[in-house]
């Protein structure tokens, strides 16, 4: 059974194009800090806001050894999230397949 609270989270983190970016990036496999910094437009403390939210909604991990935090995605939430945007798709396919049949039926009449 899916967590709505995560998901409700998980889905607000993505619903910033900033941390989007920065999950796509992840998704090529874990990085620090400094190299999700890098081609992003804003200072060093707001990358690391994006990430506490990212790391908050269960959709990032990150470890620090020494002096340098590396970052990953968590393929778990990922999936919650996969599986919600799944079950409606099939749902909504299901509807529009009924509704084709429907509407095939009254042409051939």
């Amino acid at each position: 059974m899916l967590n709505y609270k995560e998901l409700d989270r998980a889905y607000q983190a993505l619903g910033d194009v900033t941390r989007r970016a920065m999950v796509e990036h992840l998704t090529r496999g874990p990085a620090t800090v400094s190299d999700l910094a890098r081609p992003l437009p804003m200072s060093l403390p707001a990358v690391m806001g994006h990430l506490k939210v990212l790391e908050e909604s269960g959709l990032v991990t990150s470890r620090k050894q020494g002096r340098v935090r590396t970052c990953q995605v968590e393929p778990r939430m990922l999936s919650q999230a996969e599986r919600w945007i799944a079950e409606r798709r099939q749902m909504w396919e299901a509807n529009l397949d009924r509704l084709g049949e429907y509407l095939g039926e009254g042409n051939a009449k």
